[in-house]
């Protein structure tokens, strides 16, 4: 059985609205690394992406699969498991009774968390350049870098 690790983020930048998202899966001894960008985003929705993303990838890709762990800088993401039953008994509507933000994306990680073994674990955002590897470092480096070259293409 595998146990996969998965390195995600996002970055947007909300003048422009462009996203990007970025995700380094491993199992055994490969990486892979996913990848895309999106126009009219937040910064939560390129987070979202980049994780169900990474999910969908691992299990269209992944027979034999015991648990796919999460790394994530983003709290927002992170505490969705802990929330999911509070927001479906609500049905996904905030007190005044419109839907929450973000509820397409939400739904989607929902369903994702109650068909598979996923943990997911909070790490420190922006961390200096080390010695030792460090991968959210690198996704944080490779989404910020899709959201740059598509506002230079601009």
């Amino acid at each position: 059985m595998n146990i996969i690790d998965i390195y995600t983020d996002g970055s947007c930048n909300p003048q422009y609205k462009i996203g990007g998202w970025a995700a380094l899966i491993f199992s055994d001894d490969k990486k892979v690394v996913l990848q895309g960008n999106e126009t009219e985003t937040t910064h939560n929705r390129m987070e979202l992406t980049a994780v169900i993303k990474s999910i969908e990838y691992v299990l269209k890709e992944i027979k034999e699969l015991e648990l796919i762990k999460i790394y994530t800088d983003s709290q927002y993401v992170e505490r969705i498991p802990f929330r999911a039953d509070k927001l479906v008994s609500k049905d996904f509507l905030t007190k005044k009774g419109k839907s929450i933000q973000n509820i397409d994306l939400i739904q989607q990680l929902i369903t994702l968390i109650e068909t598979t073994e996923i943990e997911f674990i909070k790490v420190k955002a922006h961390q200096k350049a080390s010695d030792m590897p460090n991968y959210n470092r690198d996704v944080d480096k490779l989404s910020r870098k899709l959201v740059r070259r598509q506002i230079n293409k601009k």
